[in-house]
Parts: C-alpha cells; sequence; structure tokens
C-alpha cells in the first residue's frame, strides 16, 4: 500500500474532469496570498538592508545570517511540523503558523538591537517553517494530478512574487516612514489574510474536493516511522529530485538576499530605488518559475522524463547567463542579462515538485513535500545569504555573486542522474502497487 505513486496514466488524465471547482480556485488563491504573506515577512529585510547596516553599524555576515535564519529555522523544523500537521489537520497547521509568522514580523519592528532582531527573525523562520509544503499538499489534493508542475511552479513562484511585494512596498515604505513601519505593514497584511483563510477554507470543504481513494489511503499518514521514511526515500530519482531543487534555489536565494545592496553599491541607487530595482529581478524568477513549470507539464506529455531534461535545461541557462552577466562591466547589458538568467534560475522548481508528488504516496505528501523543503531550505536557501556575506567580506559582494551560478552546474548532475533512474524506478513503484493490491 505504501508503495503508491502519483504518476498519472493516459487513462486517469483522460478522466480527470475538464472543469476544476471554483471553490479549488479560492483555495488555491488564498493559499497562495497566505504565501505571498509568507514571503513578503520573509523579503522585506532584503530591502532595508542598508538602513539596518547604517542603524547598527553591521557586517555583511551579521546582514546575511538576519536572512539566513529563516531559512535555517525552516530547514530544521519542517520536517516535524509537516508530519504533525499531516496528523493534526492541514487548514488548523496553515492558519496556526501564518499568525506567527506574522506577529514575529510585527517583533521585528520593535525590535531595538541586532539580537532582538535575530531572534524575531527566527520566529518567523518558525512559523513559515511548514507552510510551503502544507500549503502545495492542500493544493494538489484537490486539482488533477495532470496540473501538477503547473501548479508547483505557480504555487512556489507565489514565493518570488511576494518577495517582490516585500521588497518594492518595504523599501517604499522604508524610504518615506523607517524600517520599522516597513515590518509594521508586512505583518498587518498577514494577520488580514490569516483572518479570511479562517473562515472560508474548511477541512470538510476540502474533502468533498478529494478524490475518494485518496479519503482511504488517508489512513495511511498514521503508518510507522520506518513505513514513512520508506516512502519517501524509496528511489534514487527522488532523492535526485530532492537534492537538485535544494541547490539550484541557491542562486535565486542568494540573488534575492543580496541584489538591493549590489544596485546600492555598484550603480549608486538610494534605498528605495535599489529594492523596487531588485524587485524586478524577483519578479523575472516568479514568471520563470511559473512558465518553466507549465513547458515541463507540456513536455512530458508523453514522455514522463522529460520532466527531468526540462530541469537539466534550465539549470544550464541559468549557470550560463549568470556567469557571463556578472562578470560584465556595470550597465544595461549586464543587468538584462542577470535578468534573464534570474528566468531561469528556479525554473526547476515545478518538475521537481512534480516529481516528488509522483514517486511517493498521495496520503504523505506533506511529508514529501516538507522533505523537499527540507532540502531546499538546507542545501540552497539557508547558506545562500549568509554564505554569500562572508565570502563578499573577504573578496567583495561582486566577486561572491560571480561564484554563486556555479550552484546550478551541481543541481545539472543530480537531476542527470535522476532521469537515468526515473523510468525504472516508475516501472518498479507500479509493480509493487499491483502487488500490494492484489
Amino acid at each position: 500500500m505504501l508503495m503508491q505513486h502519483a504518476e498519472p496514466t493516459t487513462g486517469e488524465i483522460l478522466a480527470t474532469q475538464a472543469d476544476v471547482p471554483v471553490y479549488a480556485w479560492v483555495v488555491f488563491a488564498l493559499t497562495v496570498g497566505l504565501l505571498l504573506s509568507d514571503y513578503m515577512s520573509r523579503q522585506v529585510l532584503n530591502a532595508v538592508f542598508p538602513l539596518l547596516k547604517a542603524t547598527w553599524e553591521l557586517s555583511d555576515t551579521r546582514l546575511g545570517s538576519l536572512s539566513s535564519v529563516v531559512a535555517l529555522m525552516v530547514g530544521v523544523l519542517t520536517f516535524p511540523l509537516s508530519v504533525l500537521a499531516d496528523r493534526w489537520g492541514r487548514v488548523k497547521s496553515i492558519v496556526l503558523m501564518a499568525a506567527m509568522w506574522s506577529l514575529a514580523t510585527l517583533g521585528c519592528a520593535i525590535a531595538t538591537n541586532y539580537g532582538e532582531m535575530l531572534l524575531a527573525r527566527a520566529f518567523v523562520g518558525i512559523g513559515e517553517a511548514a507552510y510551503g509544503s502544507v500549503g502545495i499538499a492542500v493544493v494538489l489534493s484537490i486539482f488533477p494530478a495532470r496540473l501538477r508542475s503547473t501548479l508547483t511552479g505557480a504555487f512556489m513562484a507565489g514565493g518570488a512574487f511576494g518577495s517582490v511585494l516585500g521588497m518594492a512596498l518595504g523599501g517604499a515604505v522604508a524610504a518615506h516612514l523607517g524600517w520599522r513601519s516597513a515590518f509594521g505593514a508586512m505583518a498587518a497584511m498577514g494577520i488580514v489574510l490569516v483572518i479570511v483563510y479562517r473562515f472560508v477554507v474548511t477541512e470538510k470543504r476540502l474533502a468533498l474536493l478529494q478524490p475518494a481513494s485518496m479519503s482511504r489511503q488517508g489512513l495511511g499518514v498514521r503508518m510507522s516511522f520506518r513505513a514513512l521514511m520508506k516512502g519517501l526515500f524509496s528511489t534514487k530519482s527522488v532523492v535526485c529530485a530532492y537534492v537538485g531543487s535544494g541547490i539550484h534555489l541557491l542562486v535565486p536565494a542568494a540573488v534575492w538576499a543580496w541584489m538591493p545592496s549590489f544596485l546600492s553599491r555598484y550603480y549608486g541607487m538610494t534605498t528605495d530605488k535599489a529594492a523596487i530595482s531588485a524587485a524586478v529581478f524577483v519578479l523575472v524568477t516568479g514568471l520563470g518559475m511559473v512558465v518553466c513549470g507549465n513547458l515541463a507539464d507540456r513536455l512530458s506529455k508523453k514522455a514522463r522524463e522529460k520532466k527531468w531534461g526540462a530541469a537539466i535545461a534550465f539549470c544550464l541557462a541559468c549557470f550560463t547567463l549568470l556567469a557571463i552577466g556578472f562578470r560584465m562591466p556595470a550597465g544595461p547589458l549586464q543587468l538584462v542579462l542577470i535578468g534573464v538568467g534570474m528566468f531561469f534560475s528556479a525554473g526547476a522548481s515545478g518538475p521537481s515538485g512534480a516529481m516528488v508528488a509522483n514517486l511517493t504516496p498521495p496520503p504523505i505528501h506533506s511529508s514529501a513535500f516538507a522533505t523537499l523543503t527540507l532540502a531546499n531550505n538546507l542545501l540552497g536557501l539557508a547558506p545562500a545569504a549568509v554564505l554569500t556575506g562572508i565570502i563578499a567580506d573577504r573578496i567583495g559582494l561582486l566577486g561572491a555573486l560571480q561564484l554563486v551560478p556555479f550552484a546550478p552546474l551541481i543541481a545539472a548532475v543530480a537531476f542527470f542522474i535522476g532521469k537515468r533512474n526515473y523510468g525504472g524506478d516508475l516501472d518498479r513503484l507500479d509493480a509493487l502497487r499491483e502487488q500490494a493490491a492484489c
């Protein structure tokens, strides 16, 4: 029973209802809305980096730690909290988590020194820890399997769009009212969304949209720890999806964190202008996640391994464009190349999420996406900002950013190994599923 996977067969795709219920799209919109709030609370910090550096005389390493501590908390806690969410209830868990990160962001607004800010940021990470995995599990449970790469890419792109809003609005508010008001504004938006989500989304209404087979499988979430681990790491290809996804996200995490500072130091932009300009690069990243996820779905309609090929191509395009871009002299052409590179920088997110969903049983999808989130944070998001800051303190911010594009090369190798094993792994899981059904 445990070894079921979610790769849709041709018959399942044809049998899928063409029209998705309106309520499913409402849930998707509200869940993505909270994801926007999540990343607005996380990324508003980057917009006020220059102000915090001046106010508290912080080094780049300390500035980077304020960003990385959030991803670190997410990475450490995402798995246990996601397992608890599968057992306790996904909707209740989402409401609790969103309330926590919103209140913690308010704590950032009243911090009086680096230590207090670091503690508040840690609680932002604790609140956000399992949201990504639980949120996408809720979304995928009520939509057809044929839309998985598209939905996963669009959902994760919500992080990019939230970062855009957090950086742009945060920078504008900070320029006129100060950095404390920027954090306060993000907290207020999160609290409003929590209230709306609490009254609109319920477990009962979600259950009505889920396949009957999933309801029967729901008892599987109370499986033993050993069985859970076997389901999460059952194949080489799913491990490669975790690793490749995590490493390739080091690029957007590093560039998002340091782009306002890069534009301020090397292009002489003011705080608000640098934040708004940097938000454009984040927006391009988000658009790339949606487009690349949809492209991967289209390419893999007749050949399931093409999801992996698409992920590899996105990583190689990112490496090439950013490696050239960050070595060019300052000017419009440099910014254009960096922008095009950022379009592909998180393009493998959608295919990675679809691969994980296809290679793990539906009852443990929260735990599976928690594992993916763990890899994303520990391998990419958490070390990106602070590692770039440490290197920047030694060779300058530009030199540090020139090293960042090499991460997708490593990710491409992981995806290549996964591609070689994917077909065989799916066939083996199919055989085990048929055996278990007998």
